[in-house]
């Protein structure tokens, strides 16, 4: 797979996070995936494998924060690793705004997402 396919994958699974449509992310992910999201106990923040876990920890991000907006994005990509620079807005479960900066970093496998490891801000 190129790396201008694998760019608009980059672009596509940021437009279906935009429409809050987690089977069309998921649709983008490879059966042996893996998500690394930024809170959680381990230095890698928390840690989802497989499909069904994928999906699970990805519907929290809107549970979270239903109305999660990726703003700003760049895009880029070199062989199997991609990189997508955004800005978080949204209202998270207290009411309180979110505005932060955060990025992601795949791995692709064949024309699959099979890793994405997720960070952001610390805003203080």
């Amino acid at each position: 797979m190129s790396d201008s396919s694998r760019l608009a994958i980059l672009h596509s699974v940021l437009n279906a996070f935009n429409d809050h449509d987690l089977d069309r992310i998921m649709s983008f992910f490879h059966e042996d995936c893996v998500l690394e999201m930024p809170r959680g106990p381990d230095p890698w923040g928390s840690r989802a494998s497989g499909r069904d876990a994928v999906r699970a920890a990805l519907a929290t991000r809107f549970e979270g924060i239903p109305d999660v907006h990726y703003g700003d994005a760049v895009h880029l990509v070199a062989g199997d690793t991609g990189i997508s620079r955004w800005t978080l807005t949204g209202t998270g479960q207290d009411g309180k705004a979110i505005e932060v900066r955060g990025c992601d970093f795949f791995t692709f496998q064949d024309d699959k997402i099979v890793k994405k490891d997720s960070y952001w801000k610390i805003r203080t």
